[in-house]
């Protein structure tokens, strides 16, 4: 309600004359000898004949161009052509007074998020190393180990910082927060009382949680003649592509052709398993010939990942130069594995 006139909100404008042309239905409309735009036919009044006319069926527009339904004929007379402008504007509002629940958007709105262009609220994406952690032995480990399994915990001294949710593991399995690709190091430290003796430490990975092989190990030997303990480092690393965290995981292992001692520590790292989370997952496509069958990873944003598999009938023809153009046309620049 307003005290006095209420506000005119709209660009009301009157088109210049327009000389009707024999056999012609369609005119450029000025204003002041500009081209004028109205938003729609919705938004004019036109009068042909002293009759007004209907919009989007006696006359249609397309930018300052009016058509009329027929072709207009001598003795006819365009009366008037008024443009509204937007009669549903409200105009501008005044700074600091449209709140978060007067938009649209979908998604949760709050200190955390931003508005995308789709006008949807989505987190901010994280940037750099999104997982970092580390485990350790606490106590000393006799012989070999396969895996390394018994007195395990993350490192909880000292300062220690982890970045995101962390590894879990469970008998000496070690399961990933999220998929990516990750850099594994295994560093151990030896004790033996005697001479000349080979230990080697080793990374296991499995892609189908069961059969494990060794991704990466390392070469010790203890060389001491006197009777006095010996000690020795080992260290392995690994860069592991997690593609499924169900499936995909990592074990420890240490082997020896003597009993050696593995040392722990539940203060200090002495032999202690490093996760770094250095990306998302890359490609990689298999092509398994004698299946027929193609499989392909067509994710690797984030957390999500989608795999398609396309299983080709054994009544199709369907021969090597076939597949290996398939594989091209659908994924380009794919690591194969």
């Amino acid at each position: 309600m307003y005290i006095g006139t209420s506000p005119t909100i709209g660009n009301f404008q009157v088109c210049d004359a327009i000389s009707v042309v024999n056999g012609q239905a369609s005119y450029t409309m000025q204003v002041s000898g500009v081209n004028a735009t109205p938003q729609s036919a919705n938004h004019m009044l036109v009068s042909l004949n002293g009759i007004l006319q209907a919009p989007n069926s006696s006359f249609t527009v397309s930018g300052s161009t009016i058509t009329f339904a027929s072709n207009l004929v001598t003795g006819d007379v365009i009366d008037f052509i008024q443009i509204l402008g937007d009669v549903l504007d409200l105009g501008v509002p005044s700074d600091n007074t449209v709140s978060l629940a007067k938009l649209t958007a979908t998604g949760t709105k709050d200190a955390t998020t931003f508005l995308r262009g789709d006008n949807t609220f989505a987190e901010v994406p994280a940037g750099g190393i999104t997982e970092a952690d580390q485990w350790r032995l606490t106590a000393q480990a006799s012989g070999n180990q396969n895996p390394l399994s018994a007195n395990l915990e993350r490192v909880d001294t000292d300062g220690f910082g982890k970045i995101g949710t962390g590894m879990t593991e469970s008998s000496g399995i070690f399961t990933f927060p999220s998929t990516g690709v990750y850099k594994i190091d295994f560093d151990t430290h030896f004790s033996y009382n005697g001479s000349t003796r080979q230990i080697r430490t080793f990374i296991n990975t499995t892609t189908d949680n069961s059969t494990y092989s060794d991704a990466s190990y390392s070469n010790s030997s203890i060389v001491q003649a006197e009777s006095n303990y010996t000690q020795q480092h080992g260290h392995a690393s690994f860069i592991f592509n997690v593609t499924n965290t169900t499936t995909h995981k990592v074990k420890f292992e240490i082997d020896s052709s003597v009993t050696i001692l593995t040392q722990g520590s539940t203060n200090t790292n002495t032999t202690y398993m490093t996760f770094i989370r250095l990306g998302d997952s890359v490609w990689w496509i298999i092509y398994k010939q004698h299946y027929q069958v193609l499989m392909v990873v067509i994710g690797g944003v984030g957390k999500h990942m989608t795999t398609m598999e396309i299983k080709f009938l054994t009544k199709i023809v369907c021969n090597i130069n076939t597949l290996k153009l398939l594989k091209m046309v659908l994924l380009c620049q794919l690591k194969q594995k």
